[in-house]
């Protein structure tokens, strides 16, 4: 069994964002916290290229792999899958909004079928040894009924599972878009407290909307670990203090040029192992537009990075030009 780090703080399943490209960009800056893939349907796994939707490198542990499906035999074989290539986790998604996932019956959609969520949960956890996870919301389109997630969380943690990760706003299923789903229905984090408090045995994790180190202590007075989004991605060095902060890790931190020099032979080797079938440079370097965030020059590191010319000659010391290139004279944001 792995000795892996609590799930105190991660960074959330984002779609298009967080592919395995994204997450070894992440793993250079926070050591210990856990990173979820983009989700995944038992479909592409069980028709599709296994391979390009499973591998991963080994650097990027710990690491969860986010599921999207509603047949319980085929979370099941999925769940082996995943298992046989390494992963340290298996999460369901049940707060997806997208239509596309709904049509798939999948998604926030199966908070209504608790006792289906149930039977997945059962069928992932007989076929492997890790850890089967949830994602969900705190309800459905107008129903803001405490007794609903409650009811939910409690017949799923029937069937074993022990992790819920909360995020704790209302999907609507009819009328907004999903990016509407991640801004409009208001955040209610006592939700997830009282849910903590009713199941003081289960692992409650918290998402939604949250930003900086002190939100994160603040939330882990109340539940167990934190979830990021859109901030970890878009400044992904806040999370440079994780380590030190929730894990205790007195490893030092490595600077801003540190990571981009560590990503350099990291993209050198997925360039020649990949780059004969499409892999181009800025499918690597659109992660790391964020790195500079708030520092004067940002916006010429940006600028480097998105310039197709510079990008086309697919040389990974592009990085270190766009971080030589904030110092230039006459450089702001």
């Amino acid at each position: 069994m792995k000795n892996l780090p609590p799930r105190t703080v991660s960074v959330a399943p984002m779609m298009d964002w967080t592919d395995r490209h994204c997450r070894m960009f992440h793993r250079q800056v926070t050591r210990h916290t856990w990173l979820y893939t983009e989700m995944v349907t038992t479909g592409a796994l069980l028709h599709g290229d296994v391979a390009r939707h499973l591998d991963f490198s080994d650097g990027e542990h710990p690491l969860a792999l986010q599921l999207g499906g509603s047949e319980p035999q085929d979370m099941a074989l999925c769940a082996r899958l995943c298992q046989q290539w390494g992963y340290d986790e298996f999460n369901l998604n049940c707060g997806c909004t997208s239509e596309r996932v709904q049509k798939g019956a999948f998604g926030a959609c199966l908070m209504a079928e608790p006792q289906l969520v149930a039977d997945c949960v059962k069928a992932m956890r007989d076929a492997v040894s890790i850890d089967v996870t949830v994602k969900h919301r705190i309800g459905i389109d107008r129903n803001e009924d405490y007794d609903f997630v409650r009811d939910f969380v409690g017949t799923i943690a029937d069937a074993g599972c022990r992790t819920f990760i909360v995020h704790a706003r209302n999907a609507i299923l009819k009328g907004l878009s999903p990016k509407e789903n991640r801004e409009i229905p208001p955040l209610k984090y006592e939700v997830a407290y009282q849910l903590k408090r009713e199941f003081p045995d289960l692992e409650i994790i918290i998402n939604g909307g949250i930003k900086s180190d002190d939100e994160i202590a603040g939330h882990l007075a109340h539940v167990d670990g934190v979830m990021l989004g859109r901030e970890a991605y878009h400044n992904p060095y806040a999370m440079a203090t994780y380590d030190a902060r929730f894990y205790g890790d007195a490893t030092p931190v490595k600077t801003r040029e540190e990571v981009l020099a560590a990503m350099i032979p990291y993209i050198q080797s997925q360039l020649d192992q990949f780059g004969s079938r499409g892999l181009k440079l800025n499918s690597i370097t659109r992660h790391m537009l964020g790195l500079m965030a708030g520092l004067p020059g940002a916006r010429a590191f940006r600028q480097v990075l998105s310039d197709s010319k510079k990008l086309a000659g697919a040389d990974p010391a592009l990085l270190l030009e766009a971080f030589a290139g904030m110092r230039g004279p006459g450089q702001t944001d």
